[in-house]
This record gives structure tokens, sequence and C-alpha cells, in this order.
């Protein structure tokens, strides 16, 4: 009797639910690299290495300790190139008597695994993913009885749960539940920022880099240099080095952008958690334990454990409570083709091409340059919600459906109509100004609102507000938007419009298949 337990490229946890009670003489891992899930969209060729290469460095984790482990490479002689395939196959070479697996993050996956029962004609068993601080189902009950489904309220729920920043008296560490107000700071010259730890590489990740740059040579993106933890022991190293040198001015600094600066005092800890290296609830502890020794502010441990247990957890909630619905929204009816410049980093607004040009090298860009620059424009521009969609999915190299699709048509693009975010995201150059370094040589000038050698989003700003003013004049968090644009007559309205229109006629739409093949 063979047990067979296949396990996804996310669920790199020793721990998962699917190893726990299983009697390891017995049964059989199956790990497996398949093209559909490399190419679905075109992922990025850095994210594909990572992924691989973390998959090879944990099964030769799991065979340390002890577990038999099939693991078919990605050129491996009868590759079906499918998770379903490959589950087909191994049942049949391991005499499988029954299947146990830990649900995907991902719809299509979910929708695969429920299907291999009978495909195999063995019982399946597939267990809820219970590396997430809410299952699911408490989710769900959250979001049945919310009249507005706010991440802020879901988000005091998580810290009462964990206890993570409450006092013993169950009231939130340092008097509130949020310090957003003290993590606006734009960039400080003269700042010295750390750099997140670089790995070198060891031979498996030479071999997976050489894969790589052969079957995927032509998907967006620089696959060198490679120095990402592709190990728990480097995720745990990376999650020491951030809480030590960059935690302390984390949330300060969180919202700002410097040209030359990819990571100021982010870090790279979304790549570990959404691979499963490390868990949500000991990144969290190891910043309170900072906090609780002096040696980070209550502003930036609170805005980072926002993030994770906060947003992360919000995020895949709400993914799962209105999947497959969600990929198709499109509340403000926006059906431009995705600009070119997305890809080819090619054009003369300085934040786009900063943005895109450090996505394109290190498959990572920190949420403001993804919220506040790349979808700003997108929104602005009245990109389709899909296009923009799959743009985020393929090039970072923390992207999963489950966290990139409510973050992008939700938040981003506000393709849901206001159910995730209570306002769109939009801002007018001055903001971009405010928050990075970026305008100072930029060949638009920020301070010019109209016309030739005026920065496009001041134009664009106002043609959103007047695009969609039926939808939002009665908005409480816009009423000082509409005063304003009413304030501005009917002249200074049409500049303004036709400003917008003309620069929107300039761009040039990708050529399809970089995100999905055609």
């Amino acid at each position: 009797m063979t047990l067979l337990i296949p396990l996804l490229g996310d669920q790199l946890t020793p721990t998962l639910a699917s190893l726990r009670g299983v009697d390891r003489a017995a049964a059989v891992v199956l790990m497996m690299e398949v093209w559909d899930e490399a190419t679905y969209v075109r992922h990025h060729q850095k994210k594909i290495a990572l992924i691989f290469s973390a998959m090879r460095h944990f099964a030769a984790a799991l065979r340390d300790d002890g577990w038999t482990v099939d693991y078919v490479a990605l050129d491996a002689r009868g590759n079906t190139r499918s998770f379903t395939g490959e589950v087909e196959r191994a049942a049949r070479r391991h005499r499988a008597s029954a299947i146990r697996t830990v649900a995907g993050g991902e719809y299509r996956v979910r929708q695969a695994q429920d299907g291999w029962a009978e495909r195999t004609g063995l019982p399946v068993e597939i267990l809820e993913d219970d590396r997430f601080v809410c299952p699911l189902p408490d989710f769900f009950a959250w979001a049945q009885r919310s009249r507005e489904k706010r991440m802020e309220f879901f988000y005091r729920d998580m810290r009462r749960r964990t206890g993570l920043l409450m006092t013993a008296d169950g009231k939130p560490e340092g008097g509130q539940w949020n310090f957003d107000h003290d993590n606006r700071a734009g960039p400080t010259a003269g700042r010295n920022y750390p750099a997140p730890l670089r790995f070198a590489r060891d031979e498996t990740t030479r071999e997976v880099l050489a894969l790589v740059a052969e079957r995927f040579g032509e998907h967006f993106g620089a696959l060198e240099p490679f120095a990402l933890p592709v190990t728990r022991d480097q995720a745990l190293q990376a999650l020491d080095q951030f809480v030590a040198e960059a935690l302390p001015d984390f949330g300060r600094y969180q919202d700002a952008m410097v040209a030359g600066q990819d990571y100021l005092f982010h870090s790279s800890l979304s790549l570990c958690l959404n691979l499963g290296l490390l868990g949500p609830v000991e990144v969290c502890e190891a910043a309170v334990r900072a906090y609780q020794r002096g040696r980070a502010p209550i502003n930036s441990v609170e805005g980072f454990v926002r993030q994770i247990i906060g947003w992360r957890e919000y995020m895949r909630g709400m993914y799962w409570w209105d999947m497959p619905e969600f990929a198709e929204r499109n509340a403000l009816g926006a059906t431009r083709p995705l600009p070119d410049f997305y890809w080819t980093g090619e054009t003369e607004m300085r934040c786009l091409a900063a943005a895109v040009d450090q996505t394109r090298r290190e498959a990572y860009a920190h949420h403001i340059q993804r919220l506040m620059v790349l979808g700003n424009f997108a929104l602005l521009a009245g990109v389709a919600p899909a296009a923009i969609s799959d743009w985020f999915l393929v090039v970072y190299f923390d992207a999963y459906e489950w966290v990139e699709l409510p973050n992008v048509v939700g938040m981003s693009q506000f393709a849901d109509g206001g159910v995730i975010a209570s306002k769109p995201y939009v801002a007018s150059g001055a903001y971009i100004d405010r928050m990075s370094d970026y305008c100072g040589r930029c060949r638009y000038d920020v301070k010019k609102k109209t016309g030739e050698g005026a920065c496009p989003f001041n134009a664009l700003y106002w043609d959103f507000v007047a695009r969609h003013e039926e939808r939002f004049a009665r908005n409480p968090r816009m009423r000082n938007v509409y005063a304003t644009w009413r304030r501005f007559g009917d002249a200074r309205r049409a500049e303004y419009r036709d400003s917008a229109r003309a620069f929107l006629e300039t761009l040039t739409p990708a050529a399809p298949g970089w995100a999905r093949a055609e």
C-alpha cells in the first residue's frame, strides 16, 4: 500500500498538512517541474529559476529527513508537462493506493486537483492549507457577516487571533491599531539603504539557471544576476538581516521611492513566505521581538505585521470568496491594451521607466512602485484589468494568482467596484514627486499641468476624475476632488481632457504574446 503525496512548488514546508502523521515507509512524495506551470503565463525567467531551485533544494532536504521523493525534472523523459499528467504517471509507477495533497493556492490548480480521483481511479484526500493564519471557512464566515469587507476590520481580528502586538488586557500595543500616519516619509538625501542578503549559487542552482536559460530565455526579465534565497536556512538568514538592519526604518520610509535603490528598507521575504520557506507567524514574531527589545519602533513593526497578517491573509480570503468571477471584474469598463513600455521600459516618464527596469532586473518592485506608479498609470489610462493583472502575475517573483489578482483587480484597478478599496488609488504627478526623487530629472515637468512637456499623470488624473464623475462624485473620500474639478471652469476642464487625450494617442499597445501565448 503506497500513499502518493503530490507536493506543489509553493508548498515547500516540512510541516505541510499532507506530510504530517504519515508512515514514511509507505509513502512517496511527488514533486514536479511542469511546463504548464511555467508558461500558463510567461513568467519572469528569474521567478521560474527561483521556484525550480527552491523545489530541488527542498526535495533534497526531504530525502535527508527520511522521505522517499520522486522528483520529475522539467526535462525528464516522458514528462507530460502538467500536474495531472504527472500524478497519473506517478500513481501507476508506484502502484499507489491513495493520494493525499494540500489544496493548491490558485483556482485553476484546485480545479485540476478535483479531477485527480477520476483520472487515477484512486481516493484523493485534499487537505486545507493551514499555513495561513485564517482558515478559509473562518474568512468566509467573517465576510458573510460583514457589510463592508474592509481589510482594517479583518486585520484587527487577526491581531486578536494571534496575540501579535496585543497587551495583556486585550488592547493594541501602543494604544492604536494602525500607525500609518507615521509611515509616509519621502526620500531623504544622504540615507544609507541596507541591501538584502545575496546568496551564492550552488551546483543545484547553477543547473537550474542553465535549464531556464535554454528553455525560457525568451521570457521577460533578466535571469542574471541570481542570488535569491532558495532554502529555509537562507530564508531565515534573510529574515534575521531584515529585522536587524532594515526593519527599524521600514515603517517611516516604506512608501518612499529612490532612483537606483531597488529595496530601500524593504525585504525579499514575500518570496520566502509565498514559497513556504517561512511561515507568517514566525516572521511577525521576529519583528515583534525586535520591538519588545527596543530595536525597532512600533510604527515599523505594526506596518510590517499588518502587511503579513492583514493584507496577505485578507487578499487570499477575498480571492477565494469571489473566484472565478473575480478574474472577470471590470467595474469601470476599462478596455485599453497594455502599453508596450510595460515590457520594454522605453518611456520618457522616468518613474515608469525606473519601475519597469527594476522589475526586469530583479523581478521585484516594492508596493508603492506597484500601486502608485505602475498600477496608478494603468488605472488612469483605462487599461483593461485583465491585461495589467496578467502583467503583474508574470513579472514578480512573489506573484501567485491568489495574492496578485485581488491586489491588482480589486485594490489597484478598482475593477471590483469598491469591495476591497473604498476609493480608487489614483494620484497626479504631485504624489510621485512628493514620495520619490524621480521627477527632478524627468523629461516631463511635474509642475506643469497640461500641454507639451507637462507630466502626463497630471492631465490623466483629471481626465479619470471627469470620466467617472457619475460613479465617484458622491464618494465621501472624493468629495473635495470633485469640488476642485467643478471650480476649474469649462475651459480649464477641456484643457485637461484634451491634454490627456493627446497623450493617450501616443501610446503603443504591447505586441500579443508577452503575457500569454497566443
